[in-house]
C-alpha cells in the first residue's frame, strides 16, 4: 500500500510502501477514499505543542519512524478478521480513530477517547493518509450511510470535536447567544452543528475577513474580528450582555483571553483548539464571574452516533471541502499551517 509518511519530526512527508496489513480476530482492514488533514497534524508533523514563554511540550515519544498522520478516514471494508461480525467487504464507514485499552474505568464509561492507553489512528498508531489502514475492531466503524462521503471522515475529528464542544457549552451555560471563535475547518463545523443545536443567535469571530464572510453566508447571525478596537463592546451589544458559551476552536493565548472577555456572568468557555500558548487570569474572577473554563478533546464514540444522526437527518450543513490526491498531503499541510484553507482539504488515495 501507498502512504505519505513522516521520516523524520519537522520535516515534509514522503512517499513510503508497506504491505497491506492482514486482519485477524476482529481486525478489518479499510480501503480508504478520503482522509481530512486536521490541524492536529501539524502538531504531529512538529512533534510538539507550544506551551507559551518559550516552552514547548514534546510529544515524539512513542511513534515509531517512518509513521503515517492522518485521523479523518473514510473507506470501505476491504477484509476481516474471522471475528469480525457485522462487517460485509464493500460497506463503507467512517472510521472513530480515538482508540483506547478497552478495559480501564474511562474505556469501561464510554469515554475511550480520554484512556491513557492511545491507540489512536494517525496520532500513535499509523492512520489514513495511505491507500489502507487496519483497525481493530468493527466497533470503531460507523456506517457512511446517508453521509456525503468527503466528509464522513472529517465528521470523526472536527464535527465531533465541534459537537462535544457545543455538548459541554449547553450544560454548563444554559440559553443565550453562543461565540464560535475560529473559523478554520473545525469552527466551520462547529457553526453547522451550533445552528442544528441551539434554538438562540450564533455569533463567529475569526481573523480573516474571508472567513468571516464565509460564516455569514453559513448561517452566523453577527461576525466579528477579536483584533478589532472595540470588538468586546460590540459582542456586548449583539449579545445583550455577553455570551452564554464561547467556544475557542482555536486554543491561543489571544483567542483564550477574548473568549473569557466576551463571557457572560455565569458563562462556558469550552477550549478545543490546540495552536498553543499560555494563559492567566487573576483567580478571584472565577467566583466573582460565575465563569467554567472547560478543556475539551474531540468526543466518546457514543457522541459520533448522536452527531451522524443530526447529520443524517439534515440538520447539519456541508462545509466547504476541496477533494486533492494523497501526493498532495505536505502540500495540503503547508497551506493549513499558512492560513490558506477555508473549510477542508480532504485527500483521495
Amino acid at each position: 500500500m501507498k502512504r505519505q509518511s513522516m521520516l523524520a519530526y519537522g520535516e515534509p512527508l514522503a512517499e513510503t510502501q508497506a504491505e497491506v496489513p492482514q486482519p485477524s480476530g476482529t481486525e478489518v482492514v479499510i480501503k480508504i477514499s478520503h482522509c481530512g488533514v486536521c490541524h492536529s497534524d501539524l502538531h504531529m508533523q512538529d512533534g510538539h505543542f507550544e506551551l507559551g514563554g518559550g516552552n514547548k511540550l514534546d510529544i515524539r515519544a512513542g511513534r515509531e519512524l517512518p509513521f503515517t498522520l492522518g485521523h479523518e478516514i473514510a473507506g470501505s471494508v476491504e477484509s476481516a478478521g474471522p471475528d469480525a461480525v457485522g462487517v460485509s467487504p464493500g460497506e463503507r464507514y467512517a472510521v472513530y480513530p480515538w482508540i483506547g485499552c478497552g478495559t480501564c474505568n474511562l474505556c469501561a464509561r464510554g469515554d475511550e477517547h480520554l484512556c491513557s492507553t492511545t491507540n489512536h489512528l494517525g496520532i500513535t498508531v499509523d492512520g489514513g493518509f495511505a491507500t489502507h489502514v487496519l483497525v481493530p475492531h468493527p466497533r470503531y466503524l460507523l456506517s457512511a450511510e446517508g453521509l456525503d462521503v468527503s466528509l464522513a471522515g472529517s465528521y470523526m475529528c472536527s464535527g465531533l470535536t465541534a459537537y462535544s464542544a457545543l455538548k459541554k457549552a449547553t450544560a454548563q451555560s444554559g440559553d443565550g447567544p453562543r461565540m464560535i471563535i475560529g473559523l478554520g475547518g473545525v469552527g466551520m463545523m462547529g457553526l453547522q452543528f451550533a445552528r442544528a443545536i441551539f434554538d438562540t443567535e450564533i455569533l463567529a469571530a475569526d481573523l480573516d475577513p474571508a472567513k468571516r464572510e464565509m460564516a455569514l453566508e453559513l448561517g452566523a447571525d453577527h461576525v466579528f474580528d477579536p483584533s478589532e478596537e472595540g470588538v468586546r463592546k460590540s459582542v456586548f451589544k449583539a449579545s445583550g450582555g455577553g455570551v452564554a458559551g464561547a467556544i475557542d476552536f482555536v486554543g491561543s493565548e489571544s483567542s483564550l483571553g477574548f473568549a473569557q472577555s466576551i463571557a457572560r456572568k455565569g458563562g462556558t468557555v469550552v477550549v478545543a483548539g490546540l495552536l498553543g500558548g499560555g494563559f492567566s487570569m487573576p483567580v478571584p474572577m472565577f467566583p466573582l464571574r460565575a465563569l467554567s473554563i472547560i478543556g475539551n478533546f474531540v468526543g466518546s464514540l457514543q457522541e459520533a452516533h448522536e452527531m451522524l444522526d443530526l447529520v443524517r437527518a439534515g440538520k447539519v450543513a456541508p462545509i466547504p471541502v476541496e477533494l486533492r490526491a494523497l501526493d498532495q498531503a505536505n502540500a495540503s499541510l503547508d497551506d493549513l499551517r499558512n492560513g490558506k484553507v477555508v473549510g477542508r482539504v480532504v485527500l483521495t488515495p
